[in-house]
């Protein structure tokens, strides 16, 4: 589909909720995530927060003034109950260029992981797929669907286990520099991925990643950690955010500097 084609509108219940629009709007602004004549890839994985964010750009793609093609990829990691395959039929109601790609998780950790956190090595290991399949089909933008919880949680990770100030940035160049990545999802709260995605009824595919379940997961307590804290403290991911600012952004701020790669993720 060129940029310049007429985009099928989505049904009325797919439309995001301004509540979902206006953060992804600020950050698109802030760190200059789309430009005309982009090719976004979007890395689907089924869950309620890629499936969100799929909708959100379909929705932008056709009130945006700024023209872009978007597409989307999944990543089956072949475990057991876990089917994606549903997701084929429905973008192409949806009429959203689909690529399918398998590669057994499992296995590959069991053989290389280091450390003991499955979760960040499939995500490693996924996002080089989605490279070979951006660099195969001519797509420039790779869009991840990580959220503000997401990127609170990395930072906790890394200040208790690495005793560093890290987390995942807003938009920045893979290594190779060939590739930009997009997260405009990081204005955005978890619980409001979730409810969008109920009220519209997305076929989030459930169990997401039951492997995980299997595997030790510091992500999952850091999670909790931070829920609990909120209960006393309502402002909590607000000042976080706050906090985060010069570890999210990059010199791109404004688009007034080239992209740095900063994150090593290859």
């Amino acid at each position: 589909m060129s940029v310049d084609a007429v985009v099928k509108a989505l049904p009325s219940h797919y439309r995001p909720p301004k509540a979902i629009l206006k953060p992804v709007g600020r950050a698109l602004a802030q760190y200059s995530m789309i430009r005309e004549g982009d090719r976004i890839l979007l890395g689907l994985s089924g869950g309620k927060d890629s499936l969100s964010l799929l909708m959100v750009l379909r929705h932008l793609q056709r009130h945006s003034p700024v023209k872009f093609e978007l597409a989307a990829c999944t990543i089956d990691p072949e475990i057991p109950g876990f089917d994606p395959t549903p997701l084929k039929d429905w973008l192409g109601e949806l009429e959203i260029p689909f690529f399918y790609e398998a590669e057994d998780m499992v296995a590959l950790a069991d053989q290389y992981m280091k450390g003991n956190s499955f979760c960040s090595f499939c995500a490693r290991q996924k996002r080089g797929k989605l490279y070979t399949v951006c660099r195969r089909e001519g797509y420039n933008v790779l869009a991840l669907a990580q959220h503000l919880d997401d990127l609170a949680e990395s930072l906790m990770i890394s200040a208790f286990n690495a005793g560093e100030l890290r987390t995942m940035k807003a938009h920045y160049l893979n290594n190779d520099e060939d590739i930009r990545i997009i997260r405009p999802l990081v204005r955005v709260r978890e619980n409001q991925c979730r409810d969008f995605a109920e009220t519209a009824g997305l076929p989030v595919i459930q169990d997401n990643c039951p492997a995980c379940y299997d595997k030790p997961q510091e992500r999952e307590r850091m999670k909790q950690l931070l829920l609990n804290e909120e209960q006393h403290n309502k402002h909590l991911y607000a000042n976080l955010w706050r906090a985060m600012q010069p570890l999210i952004g990059d010199d791109n701020h404004a688009g007034q500097a080239q992209l740095n790669a900063t994150e090593s993720d290859g």
